[in-house]
Formats: structure tokens, sequence, C-alpha cells
């Protein structure tokens, strides 16, 4: 029991030192990359923290793995567009390519 007591509190202060930590190395590296390649200003310690929590919002889920579509073996039309037969596979790339090129052709 006390054992599984001390796991409670030792878990919080993990993650939070993870993110304490991750923010510290995107702060280094923002601050060794970006300055020099593309003339970005430095970032302080806080910056680099909301940086982070933005990136992570907008480009990433906060559970730990892979994405969720590969969790179950990919995207549900992956195995829609695997299980097509040859004509259909064939009918499938000529619509995709009539429809890219009407994109490309300027409207009267």
């Amino acid at each position: 029991m006390e054992n599984k007591r001390r796991r409670f509190y030792f878990i919080p202060v993990i993650i939070i030192s993870v993110i304490l930590v991750s923010g510290w190395v995107v702060m280094l590296l923002w601050n060794a990359i970006l300055p020099s390649l593309i003339h970005a200003g430095t970032i302080t310690y806080a910056k680099a923290l909301g940086l982070l929590i933005l990136c992570k919002i907008l480009f990433g889920s906060f559970r730990p793995g892979p994405p969720r579509g590969f969790r179950k073996g990919g995207p549900h039309w992956r195995s829609k567009l695997m299980d097509l037969s040859q004509e259909e596979r064939e009918k499938f790339k000529k619509e995709w390519h009539n429809r890219a090129t009407d994109k490309n052709q300027p409207e009267e």
C-alpha cells in the first residue's frame, strides 16, 4: 500500500520534470539554430514552454504513443483502398487524375 502511495506522488513529479526539461531543450535548440539560420530572435524559457505547449496542441495530442490513426492499423480508408480490385484501382486513379487536371485548367 505504501509503495502505491509513493508512486502516486512520484508520477506527477516525473511528468512535470519532463515538461520543464523539454522546455529547456526547446529554448536551447531555438537559440542555437534559428537566429543564425533565419535571423529569428532568441527566446526566453517561458516563451519556449509556451511554444512547446502550442506545438503540442496544434500538431499532436497529449497522449503518449503514435498518432491516433496508426494505433489500429492506419486510417480506415487505407484498408478500403487495399481491398480494391485492379479495375477499381484504375478507375480510382483515373478519377483523381481528372480531378487534379481539372483544377489546373484556367476558368473561362
